[in-house]
């Protein structure tokens, strides 16, 4: 097997590359196959043959069509955030509609990453990393971090905060996605509401700071009081239905 991919890589390397073929057929070919990796749904399965991509980029490297393919990729996800800005911009001034949006388009696009990166990885080390000392990896998480997430995070942050105040307003799953999405892709992030992301990152803040046991209980007891509140609350819901079905005969 290992020899007959060498024979196929050799030809592929004696094969010319015009750029009319790099525009009407290679670049077409992986730009679909980015395109279906970025709106793959969770879960979904996408039929990518991830060695026919390969041998395109592979061919496209070869044939010094590096540094077109890196532009066009940057280009083409650079278009794509222009389209989750405008999402998240219909759920504007709504808090729940926008956090939800935003979690899912964030995960959106880190999985489509976990996709792309292998696909690229050829032209990741012979020219990202060897020429411009880069990774391929981190630089697509940066154009995310600057076109997408420091655009919205002031707001995004706001909004968070104001939301996890109100429990089970945003279900605990996203939220605690969001905050170990957001730090892991800057740091920085949490230095905004250092508080709000202690409650997802405890490493965040000293989990002995004085000042901040006080703020835990009193969450807590809200919290506590809370779940109390609906449990009585669907108690008695379900005995009341329990009565209604009682009174209806089936007579």
């Amino acid at each position: 097997y290992s020899s007959t991919v060498s024979i196929q890589f050799t030809s592929l390397v004696m094969m010319t590359l015009t750029e009319e073929d790099y525009e009407t057929q290679y670049w077409p070919k992986l730009r679909t196959a980015i395109d279906q990796l970025l709106n793959m749904k969770h879960g979904a399965y996408i039929p990518i043959s991830y060695e026919q991509m390969y041998s395109c980029v592979y061919k496209c490297v070869c044939k010094q069509f590096s540094e077109r393919l890196y532009n066009d990729l940057l280009n083409h996800l650079c278009s794509h955030m222009d389209y989750l800005n405008s999402e998240l911009k219909i759920h504007e001034g709504k808090t729940i509609p926008y956090i939800e949006t935003f979690s899912s388009l964030m995960h959106q696009y880190l999985q489509a990453l976990s996709g792309i990166v292998p696909i690229f990885n050829y032209m990741n080390r012979f020219y990202v990393e060897n020429k411009l000392k880069k990774d391929l990896n981190e630089e697509l998480r940066k154009l995310f971090r600057s076109r997408v997430i420091d655009v919205h995070i002031n707001a995004l942050i706001k909004l968070l905060d104001e939301a996890s105040s109100v429990p089970f307003a945003i279900s605990p799953p996203i939220m605690a996605s969001i905050m170990k999405n957001l730090y892991a892709l800057n740091e920085e992030y949490s230095k905004l509401n250092p508080l709000l992301f202690s409650r997802f990152l405890p490493s965040i803040l000293p989990p002995t700071d004085p000042a901040l046991l006080e703020h835990y209980a009193q969450e807590a007891h809200y919290l506590q009081k809370h779940l109390a509140s609906t449990n009585d609350c669907s108690s008695h819901n379900t005995s009341r239905k329990r009565v209604y079905e009682d009174d209806i005969s089936v007579n």
